[in-house]
């Protein structure tokens, strides 16, 4: 029997699509894998619903994009080593996936995208926000894209993963090699997207330090307009979880934000991610 068609339903007019008629915990052919890669290339999110996943079947979908990534900086779920447990319990006042951010832009080669799945998720509340990178770039002025295409910024993650970082809080959450997270790498402002050659923002308030080449003052003020601009609601998405949800991402088009909206009640996720490139 013929597998279903792949439905595609979108969820704004910047980005995000809804998918149909994907079993992910089926057999995947190397045909529908192509059709997923497109429809991520043009729609950049892409959301399954009504999965039933084992940590081993979203590790499996993940590699038909690419080599996996062990988290530098997050200790691994017992379950698999690529896998990491992304857990808000119902006390935290804060979360591990708060405030706009792309994974791990402060590594050398940042990752592909992310693939992330509902576990346990609160009655209501608990969204993720999308913001398209490239919509973002797009919609600038002629000269600041000419300025922007020539500059590139320090990227690291002392302020989440080092000692008393932002991201080590979390009782319900591991974190080491805080050492490492000082670490300090120069990624353009302006990425060429190695598929689709789109050119898109790469910055974000999580792992972006400064602007390379001006003063502190022209970095200081010139990131605050990008961070502000890039996550502007025009070009922007919202996705709702419920258990058995999956959403793929393309880590180099796109910022994400968890919404900690939901006091009180537990939120378990479970993330994938893929290898990347080094940004040009």
């Amino acid at each position: 029997m013929a597998a279903p068609p792949l439905t595609i339903r979108l969820l704004a007019g910047a980005l995000g699509a809804e998918i149909g008629g994907v079993d992910i915990a089926g057999p995947l052919t190397p045909k529908l894998v192509d059709e997923l890669r497109g429809a991520l290339l043009e729609h950049h999110v892409l959301v399954f619903r009504n999965q039933s996943l084992t940590h081993e079947d979203q590790v499996r979908f993940a590699q038909w994009f690419g080599e996996l990534q062990v988290h530098p900086f997050v200790e691994a779920s017992p379950h698999h080593p690529e896998v990491i447990e992304l857990i808000t319990e119902a006390d935290e006042a804060s979360t591990f996936s708060g405030g706009w951010h792309a994974d791990l832009t402060c590594l050398e080669a940042p990752v592909l995208g992310s693939v992330l799945y509902g576990v346990e998720l609160p009655v209501v509340g608990g969204d993720t926000l999308f913001a398209n990178q490239q919509a973002a770039y797009d919609a600038l002025s002629a000269p600041m894209r000419n300025m922007l295409d020539g500059l590139g910024a320090v990227h690291s993650a002392g302020s989440q993963y080092a000692a008393g970082g932002s991201a080590t809080s979390h009782s319900s959450m591991r974190t080491h090699n805080t050492e490492r997270a000082m670490t300090r790498v120069v990624h353009p402002i302006v990425r060429t997207h190695p598929e689709s050659g789109r050119k898109g923002l790469f910055i974000n308030e999580a792992y972006t330090m400064e602007i390379e080449g001006v003063t502190p003052d022209e970095s200081k003020a010139l990131l605050s307009f990008l961070f502000r601009h890039a996550v502007s609601e025009r070009f922007t998405c919202r996705v709702s979880w419920e258990p058995g949800t999956l959403v793929m991402w393309d880590n180099r088009s796109v910022q994400h934000q968890g919404v900690h909206d939901y006091a009180g009640q537990r939120r378990h996720m479970r993330r994938v991610t893929v290898r990347g490139d080094r940004p040009v």
